[in-house]
């Protein structure tokens, strides 16, 4: 391969600008939470590698085909528990917490109607 040539593709990581990064809103919105935490010093990269490190190599087990949808819903899953372990270990969330807030999620999801926006708010008085 010369310096010209282009680099080789990888599935669900090289492809063209067209295609999309992510599978579902949640897995950019996890990536992106991530980014800006890292960003405000909460951990540094060594700390997230070693914690989705760990999470990938429990017992997370990725679907064949690392392009496949069901790759990718796994591989973020992994992301959001490794990020759900250093907010607890860098104290900004605890379990609980995170528990607290996931139900609100699901009782907002639960309270919006099909094809709306889910407004967090809504599962407040639950």
């Amino acid at each position: 391969m010369s310096a010209c040539d282009p680099l080789p593709r990888i599935p669900g990581v090289a492809e063209p600008e067209d295609q999309p990064r992510f599978d579902a809103p949640w897995q950019a919105k996890a990536f992106a939470l991530t980014l800006s935490l890292h960003a405000a010093g909460v951990f540094t990269w060594s700390d997230w590698a070693e914690a989705l490190g760990a999470r990938l190599a429990g017992d997370t087990r990725l679907p064949d085909g690392a392009a496949s949808a069901r790759h990718t819903e796994a591989y973020f899953t992994a992301w959001l528990a490794a990020l759900e372990d250093l907010l607890g270990r860098t104290g900004l969330a605890d379990a609980a917490q995170i528990d607290a807030a996931t139900a609100t999620w699901q009782r907002a999801a639960l309270a919006t109607p099909h094809g709306t926006p889910i407004l967090y708010e809504r599962g407040l008085n639950g």
